[in-house]
């Protein structure tokens, strides 16, 4: 079966300029992907992972994006993005922060804007993923 394209990078502790990088990257990816915003969308919740990764775990993080299976990938596929991070502690979702707050809306975005996301467990910490449907519309 043939995969789509896939972004696959190794961050650092303390990396915050690979933010920039990562946005970079994944809008090449999805240069003629998606619909209206999708792809903007994609660089906003990518970017609130990595940075929450980098800034509240202090381990550095992997970044996988990949396109579903097959031809069609490029344009209509499913977007998977995961953050993974060396941390156990699992984030917890708030409530809207305060208006002066200058964090905490990082994965209160994710919740609200992607088709899908989650937590899951993994050997020495944890991965955080969103998918976008390239129409954004949920099946």
């Amino acid at each position: 079966m043939e995969r789509g394209p896939v972004l696959s990078k190794r961050l650092a502790r303390d990396e915050l300029a690979a933010v920039a990088e990562v946005r970079a990257e994944l809008r090449e990816m999805l240069r003629r992907w998606g619909g209206p915003g999708r792809a903007d969308l994609a660089e906003l919740l990518i970017s609130e992972l990595v940075t929450n990764a980098l800034v509240h775990t202090g381990r550095g993080a992997q970044v996988t994006a990949a396109l579903g299976d097959g031809p069609a990938a490029r344009v209509a596929g499913r977007l998977r993005v995961e953050v993974r991070d060396f941390d156990a502690r699992h984030p917890t979702l708030r409530a809207r922060p305060p208006e002066d707050a200058t964090s905490g809306r990082g994965l209160l975005l994710v919740h609200s804007l992607a088709d899908a996301w989650g937590v899951r467990t993994h050997g020495v910490g944890k991965a955080l993923w969103f998918e976008l449907e390239a129409d954004g519309l949920v099946e």
